[in-house]
């Protein structure tokens, strides 16, 4: 197990021990909230272009709206704190590329593929660039193009720079930067 491994595994536990009471109470609330059991699971793209599931809490509604303690949960970020558990267990690490849906970095071809070869993290300096993602392709008049021509290829550069750069000193800088601006 190398030191990044080692560093979020007990980063993760660390953080489960101290706030899983906080992710159980709010599972609950939205299992209220959303009428479901408070979880939403996804496949995601993984390292090597793996597929695995990530957890998060559960914050639409079967019509399809966003609860109204999901839009605080979306907001905070906190609906992504069940992934501590995608990291303990080794699918996710703190600091990598955001997994995402298929149809996208399982389709980098040549030098972006490199990508690929780093676990998908909670955070990134891509993450944090485009927190507020959905707001800046809401303003868009085809946000789809939008995403696929700008901001996609954006976060690919950003994530091949992390791939060269990466260390444990730079992976505390981004969490710390992370934990700042939001």
């Amino acid at each position: 197990m190398n030191i990044k491994r080692l560093f979020d595994f007990w980063l993760a536990l660390f953080a489960l021990i101290l706030i899983g009471w906080l992710i159980v109470i709010f599972m609950i609330v939205q299992a209220i909230d959303t009428r479901s059991s408070g979880i939403f699971a996804q496949q995601r793209v993984g390292r090597y272009g793996k597929l695995f599931r990530i957890y998060k809490l559960r914050t639409i509604r079967e019509s399809g709206k966003i609860s109204p303690c999901g839009k605080f949960l979306r907001k905070s970020k906190m609906d992504e704190l069940p992934q501590l558990i995608n990291i303990l267990i080794g699918d996710m690490s703190f600091v990598g590329p955001r997994p995402d849906i298929v149809g996208y970095y399982d389709r980098l071809t040549g030098e972006n593929a490199k990508i690929l070869e780093l676990r998908p993290g909670l955070t990134s300096e891509a993450s944090i660039k485009y927190r507020n993602e959905e707001k800046i392709l809401g303003v868009q008049s085809k946000p789809l193009e939008y995403n696929d021509q700008v901001i996609f290829p954006d976060k690919v550069a950003l994530n091949l720079a992390y791939f060269y750069n990466n260390s444990l000193l730079g992976d505390i800088k981004i969490i710390i930067k992370t934990l700042i601006n939001r």
